[in-house]
């Protein structure tokens, strides 16, 4: 549990990660500026202050001069005053700064993240990417913000106490100060060490928030399989050692703040000892020795803050890191340099011997070649891992192909824009996505501008309607967490509804009625054999009356296309079809029911 943390060096990037972490205030530069403006003024006042308390016991109470006494009181209210205000200026333009740091940071995340493609968000976990989108970026805030500061406040401290002490008198200043060097010493030391320990730190906090959002995603299966006691102990192991880490982490800071601490008093002790002597001799007057004294006990603070900052500085960087590596990460599918937008389509989709590979290694799709004509339905079949969601994960380019080329229109789709080719694309996808608001702001996720007519035609088209305004607020009314208070039927009617209320010219449905009933299945293919007139058609299929209306059938085995054409023609010419036809498919027959137009693809 308590594993050791090698002493390592600081890593060649780290001042590359603090130069950019600091790059994020140019915005607020001057709020910024104006925050270390305040800083050097706090510092020259603290620098004056204790020559008006050597001024005040040497020449007021020794030298018994009352009216000097008074003023030097009242200059040290004063300057006391004004450093009080100086510090609260301070203190918020810092804050506000570092929170707009914050800010964009993660606003820059959020549309790195929806900017990158499927392939980044197969292999990344959702705990840690919400990690790092909010604990990291909070350290770089503290990094941007106080951290940074107090450590620029100590120094100027330093250096500036170092000058008053030395013209006050050099022998006593260089004995006081001699400890210095050992302590940045030791700090530097101290850095060292802490940085990959704190970066460890925060990777296994990320392993515990991964851990606890799949538990709470699966918490249904967890129960259904009686496993809750496997998945504490794994999480218990996973917290044992996010504790090793932090308990390592607290006993070096434990034995860290108190060696400074110490450190920095021996100078205080010099001064006494040393400079009491100098008293006692005639050669140091007794207010020089207390200007000594206030100006070291003036240190120790700053000094104290330095044995905790330092860690946090750690922290921040390895933080930046992690943010960074998000930031930096190009995504697999974007415009092309030359990029144009898509104008409006017809719907003529090609694939022109396309291949395609995930992660360029497991071949899904294997010079697959075939044509959509406008207002064409085309249904995909075959079995499990044959390519079927492949293909229609490449029309709106989730992912690109790794061999041939995908047109719509004529247009290769890695030459157009992005945006207005997906725009122009509607999908239900086999898995339904909500979104935790309300049903109306749900169908119109597509279509913000939508008319409440449009949205309830929509809902009605899919036979979402009914059901919706039997809703406790109707279209108002919340449906929770990626639909939770929906069944799986009415989350697939949602889906439909809101894919046609965007109008698409290319209509990709995902199996989109494998979860509903026998007559709400029938509802809903009535709707759609009216709503896809017009509209290219990609149908996954697992229902016959879906089969029967599609206008051209792919079938595919192993990544190709392994024969083409209507229900009936593929009925006597392709065994597969035919197998599965038999397995699946017949058990649901009724009345054959035509094609909507004679057309055929290739």
């Amino acid at each position: 549990m308590f594993d050791p943390v090698p002493a390592v060096i600081v890593q060649p990037g780290t001042g590359r990660i603090l130069v950019r972490c600091l790059g994020y205030l140019r915005p607020y530069w001057r709020m910024t500026g104006g925050a270390y403006v305040a800083l050097l003024c706090t510092t020259g006042l603290a620098l004056i202050i204790p020559q008006f308390i050597r001024s005040a016991v040497d020449e007021g109470i020794r030298g018994g001069d009352l009216r000097t006494l008074q003023l030097a009181v009242l200059a040290i209210l004063g300057l006391s005053l004004g450093k009080g205000f100086l510090g609260f200026l301070l203190g918020r333009w810092t804050e506000v700064a570092s929170q707009g740091v914050a800010y964009d940071l993660r606003n820059a995340i959020y549309r790195r993240l929806l900017a990158l493609s499927f392939s980044y968000h197969d292999r990344a976990q959702v705990g840690q990417l919400l990690s790092r989108a909010v604990q990291d970026v909070d350290r770089v805030r503290f990094l941007t913000g106080r951290a940074l500061l107090r450590l620029a406040e100590g120094v100027v401290l330093l250096l500036g106490t170092a000058g008053f002490l030395i013209v006050m008198k050099p022998s006593l200043a260089l004995l006081a100060l001699s400890t210095m060097p050992f302590m940045a010493y030791w700090a530097l030391r101290f850095g060292r060490r802490f940085r990959p320990l704190s970066l460890a730190i925060q990777q296994q906090l990320a392993t515990l928030t991964v851990r606890l959002e799949q538990n709470l995603r699966g918490a249904r299966v967890v129960k259904a399989f009686a496993q809750e006691e496997a998945e504490i102990a794994r999480f218990g192991s996973d917290n044992d050692h996010w504790f090793g880490l932090s308990a390592t982490a607290a006993r070096l800071q434990a034995l860290n703040i108190p060696f400074l601490d110490l450190v920095a008093n021996l100078g205080t002790v010099f001064i006494i000892w040393y400079g009491g002597t100098l008293v006692v001799r005639g050669h140091l007057t007794l207010g020089e020795l207390v200007a000594f004294a206030t100006y070291m006990g003036q240190l120790i603070q700053p000094v104290r803050r330095l044995g905790m900052i330092l860690p946090a500085l750690a922290m921040a960087t390895a933080a930046g890191e992690r943010v960074f590596e998000i930031l930096d990460t190009t995504s697999a599918v974007q415009d092309a340099p030359d990029a144009v937008p898509l104008p409006p389509v017809q719907g003529r989709v090609s694939f022109e011997h396309v291949s395609f590979s995930y992660f360029k290694r497991h071949k899904v799709l294997d010079d697959v070649s075939f044509e959509a004509l406008p207002g064409q339905v085309i249904a995909l079949l075959g079995p499990t891992g044959s390519g079927k969601s492949s293909i229609i994960n490449l029309i709106p380019r989730f992912y690109d192909p790794t061999g041939g080329r995908i047109l719509v229109d004529g247009l290769d789709t890695r030459s157009v824009q992005l945006a207005t080719l997906r725009d122009q694309i509607g999908i239900v996808l086999q898995e339904t996505t909500l979104f935790a608001a309300t049903a109306r702001e749900n169908l119109r996720f597509g279509r913000p501008d939508a008319t409440e007519a449009e949205i309830v035609a929509a809902a009605q088209a899919a036979c979402a309607h009914e059901f919706i305004l039997a809703l406790p607020q109707g279209y108002d009314t919340r449906v929770g967490e990626r639909g939770a208070t929906l069944s799986g039927g009415q989350k697939q009617r949602v889906a439909i509804a809101r894919a046609l209320l965007k109008d698409p010219r290319v209509l990709i449905l995902d199996d989109a009625t494998s979860s509903v009933d026998t007559d709400t299945e029938r509802q809903i293919q009535a709707a759609l054999e009216r709503l896809m007139r017009g509209r290219t058609s990609f149908v996954i299929a697992q229902r016959l009356s879906t089969v029967r209306l599609a206008d051209l059938i792919l079938v595919l085995d192993q990544g190709r296309i392994v024969a083409r054409g209507t229900h009936t023609e593929l009925l006597r010419q392709c065994e597969l079809y035919a197998d599965i036809y038999h397995r699946q498919l017949e058990p649901q027959a009724g009345p054959v029911r035509p094609p909507t137009d004679g057309r055929q693809g290739p």
